[in-house]
């Protein structure tokens, strides 16, 4: 199983930003720079196979397992011959804004969801040509290619987040069906408290690095957004965003969740059952299994992301992308649509444990009869990304630290809204 810091970098994205990849983004080449000096845009696939040196970067686990996968490509197309350069995910955001300044980038690559509106900006990115098919993704992970309304790339794996609970606790509690909504979740983590012996209902992030991923959930599940008008402004403090922020603050205000708990430590909170709920994503299966062995695995339970006007989650993973001046796109492209066909998912699936962007590769036996993921399959047809802004990691940043306020500090979920639009705004969309 992939683990939880590789897949933490990935959803976040390369939160931590250098100096040089601030100056690249902010005063460096524009798009429109760029696109003076780079190749045109593919605009189709040719027929017939691909050929000659295809190069490509993927990061972490992945980059480690992807020349098994892209072994049968090579056995499809004899006459290409694909070449993996995996990157640690710590060095990888340094490496693709050094390389797009040279202009030295692999023929195609594995990308964070969130890089994708800087990478775009700075003219990198080719467009999704015709022939390839993208109508079978989860339409949460589809919107993570595009920026502007132009796609670059496909979903290649995701990932969502769900509420994870101890099925013999619940039934303690009394608590025999998972909630669907608001109130119904509330319940259930006063139960586990009051009922089942559990020192908190449940594990929610006071804030820190990522806990804006946890919190749109609910703020998007009352109706908020993130941007308008073309992702060209901000609308953080509005009343639906003040509303998810009020109900993520009640779990601590109701001591149904706490600020002092050890972080990296949500598995052995889960096993020992001081605190049997949490939200996050199918990495934290194995994880908890690994650190509770069998006893815990009958006992581990998933449901969806409670309902408000809408019960929506958080979708990350991965896109595969071309570059506009790579020296073999076509083939590039050739293999992206390999990447993006159902059964080569599923192939992919029994390699690393990346759940499918495409929808039809999770009846593939492997996912279909397990007893967890097919939940979150269902919770990907109702999840979202943030828009593919160019300055989104400086904004999470921000949106981060405002979120600690309101849970440790008692800031009021309006005065949070608040903060939050207004050092959003002072950093910019970027566009």
């Amino acid at each position: 199983m992939i683990t939880q810091t590789t897949r933490r970098r990935l959803v976040i994205g390369g939160a931590a930003i250098t100096a040089t990849a601030l100056a690249l983004t902010g005063c460096g080449r524009s798009s429109k720079d760029s696109a003076n000096s780079a190749p045109q845009a593919t605009t189709s696939v040719a027929e017939g196979p691909a050929t000659g040196n295809l190069t490509v970067w993927a990061m972490g686990t992945e980059g480690e397992n992807l020349p098994k996968l892209t072994k049968s490509f090579e056995q499809a197309n004899p006459g290409v011959k694909v070449t993996v350069t995996p990157i640690p995910w710590d060095a990888a955001h340094n490496k693709f804004t050094t390389a797009i300044t040279a202009q030295s980038l692999p023929d195609a690559a594995m990308v964070g969801t969130t890089w994708m509106g800087e990478f775009a900006d700075l003219g990198a990115l080719d467009p999704t040509p015709s022939g390839i098919d993208t109508a079978g993704f989860f339409p949460g992970a589809l919107d993570t290619t595009k920026v502007g309304g132009t796609s670059y790339g496909v979903p290649w794996y995701v990932e969502t987040r769900l509420v994870f609970y101890r099925k013999d606790l619940a039934a303690k509690a009394g608590v025999s069906t998972p909630p669907t909504d608001w109130d119904g979740l509330k319940a259930m983590a006063k139960a586990m408290k009051e009922k089942a012996g559990a020192k908190y209902g449940i594990n929610l992030q006071p804030g820190g690095t990522g806990s804006w991923q946890t919190v749109m959930p609910f703020a998007w599940s009352a109706g908020a957004s993130i941007t308008k008008d073309g992702d060209k402004e901000f609308t953080l403090d509005t009343p639906e965003m003040q509303e998810g922020l009020k109900y993520y603050q009640s779990f601590f205000t109701e001591k149904l969740a706490g600020t002092d708990l050890p972080p990296n430590q949500t598995e052995a909170q889960f096993v020992s059952g001081q605190v049997p709920m949490f939200i996050s994503g199918p990495w934290m299966v194995g994880s908890v299994a690994k650190v509770g062995g069998d006893k815990i695995k009958p006992n581990i339970g998933v449901f969806q992301l409670p309902k408000n006007k809408t019960a929506t989650s958080f979708v990350g993973g991965s896109n595969f992308v071309v570059f506009k001046n790579g020296k073999n796109k076509d083939s590039a492209w050739k293999l992206v649509k390999f990447l993006s066909d159902a059964k080569t998912q599923a192939d992919w699936f029994k390699l690393s444990a990346d759940l499918p962007a495409m929808k039809t590769a999770w009846q593939d036996p492997s996912i279909a009869s397990d007893p967890l993921l097919p939940v979150f399959g269902k919770q990907l047809e109702d999840a979202k990304a943030p828009p593919a802004i160019v300055n989104w990691e400086q904004v999470a940043t921000a949106f981060d630290a405002e979120v600690e306020k309101m849970a440790k500090a008692g800031q009021s979920p309006a005065d949070t809204a608040k903060a939050i639009q207004a050092k959003a705004t002072s950093i910019g969309t970027g566009s």
